[in-house]
């Protein structure tokens, strides 16, 4: 292990930053691996399975709320881990996180549904999402804190967007998993009992992420904090009273990409089929946008550290708010080149660009002292803003020009978060931030100056 000359705790070094890198994407893969099994559940099995009614869009309706209730619990989370984050290290946090979410979703595998114990199947299910919301709290600012911490000047943002990359991944590996049950099982089948499969899976990304988990090193910045005595007695007091503005900025540009995501991914499987677009014709829309958003965001995170943070995510999120006023009606058409095309657009362009870019950009917004709280705080605003996105969107669905008006609707917040961006970027100064993390950070002097 080497030193810096301000103290014994362990440099920059690429070997350090590598093994981060591999962690921080292990966890964000089973996070998204788990959030799009539940959420193509959610949309495709869990209506009749627990919540059975007349009619079919009552049960989706029910399902969702299941799907957003995870959500509420996210900001405890981020409280809970984000004091323990900043106070005792990022590694052992993010090692019970990943336990957390790992046994959730095998656990929701293994549940009986309304026929044999009624609603209390439901109700179960309720308790491990809000178990999954509580640990996904916590470990999305804390992988994207372990890679940034460890990566040095001038390419932050390529490591930091690598937590990005494992969101398409475990996307792909989600909508995989949920394609094999459907196209080698009855429907039948699948409604019983090749549901389950896909989150029993997920027992096995654990194991591999905790193997990784375990070998890490502390990352520089916090040992660095501990070694002069700079670690806060209460971060998420000092985070409040000294970064407010940050935090809910950071919630705006948060909510702006959850908004766009869980639209892309999770209401869109509901309204083709509304249409009466075949299952597999979005699943196959998300897999091939999922391989190209994996290829695109180190890209834009690498992007960002040669032409600054927000010039790159502001070209996304113009870029998402032109093509989501064509997204619904492509993907309503019915036609695969159409279909296709709306997800490469969205999901694999679009929304690519703006992960890739976002996590170092709030990232660098906060002090370390209190960036784990900060980060935690800020994210889990925006994410409970999007995780109700699934239910809102079914609701207008049913007005007139519904699909029109969910166009409209995520332009206006997409562009909105990039207003957040401006704002967040504009208050992260070289001076400040780098007095506060005793080090320079990758913002550009036209970036700050806006």
């Amino acid at each position: 292990m080497t030193t810096d000359q301000r103290g014994t705790y362990p440099s920059h070094s690429l070997k350090h930053t590598r093994r981060a890198a591999a962690a921080s994407l292990g966890g964000t893969i089973l996070e998204y691996y788990d959030f799009a099994i539940y959420g193509l559940a959610s949309a495709l099995v869990f209506g009749p399975l627990f919540f059975p009614s007349a009619d079919p869009t009552l049960g989706v309706l029910a399902s969702f709320v299941t799907f957003g209730v995870g959500f509420l619990a996210r900001p405890l989370g981020g409280i809970v881990f984000g004091h323990f984050g900043d106070r005792l290290g990022r590694k052992n946090v993010l090692v019970t996180t990943m336990l957390i979410m790992g046994v959730s979703t095998v656990l929701i595998g293994c549940l009986p549904g309304y026929d044999s114990i009624g609603y209390w199947g439901a109700v179960l299910l309720v308790l491990l999402r809000l178990a999954q919301g509580f640990a996904f709290g916590g470990e999305q600012p804390g992988a994207v804190l372990l890679v940034a911490e460890h990566a040095a000047e001038g390419r932050r943002g390529l490591f930091a967007s690598l937590p990005g990359a494992g969101v398409s991944f475990g996307l792909v590996l989600g909508n995989l998993a949920f394609l094999a049950v459907n196209n080698t099982m009855d429907p039948v089948a699948v409604q019983t009992w090749g549901w389950r499969i896909p989150f029993w899976a997920g027992g096995l990304l654990v194991l591999i992420g905790l193997l990784i988990r375990f070998g890490l090193a502390e990352t520089p910045d916090f040992e660095r904090n501990k070694a002069n005595d700079q670690v806060s007695a209460s971060p998420i007091r000092d985070v409040i009273r000294t970064h407010p503005a940050q935090i809910l900025l950071a919630g705006g540009v948060q909510a702006g990409q959850a908004v766009a995501s869980y639209i892309t991914v999770i209401y869109s499987l509901a309204y083709a089929r509304e249409h009466d677009v075949p299952a597999s014709l979005p699943l196959l829309g998300i897999i091939l946008s999922g391989a190209l958003h994996l290829a695109l965001v180190p890209a834009a995170g690498a992007l960002s550290d040669r032409f600054g943070r927000l010039p790159t995510y502001l070209a996304g999120a113009v870029f998402i708010a032109i093509t989501a006023l064509f997204f619904f009606p492509m993907i309503g058409s019915g036609s695969a080149v159409l279909v296709i095309s709306a997800y490469l657009l969205l999901f694999g362009i679009g929304w690519a660009v703006i992960t890739g870019v976002y996590p170092v950009m709030i990232a660098e917004a906060f002090a370390t002292k209190v960036s784990y709280s900060g980060l935690s705080l800020g994210m889990q605003l925006g994410v409970v803003i999007g995780g109700l996105t699934p239910f809102v969107a079914t609701l207008v669905a049913t007005l007139p020009n519904g699909s029109t008006l969910l166009g409209i609707g995520l332009s206006v917040v997409v562009l909105l978060s990039g207003w957040c961006a401006a704002a967040i970027v504009r208050r992260t100064t070289r001076a400040g931030v780098a007095a506060a993390m005793d080090r320079s950070v990758a913002v550009r002097a036209d970036d700050a100056g806006l």
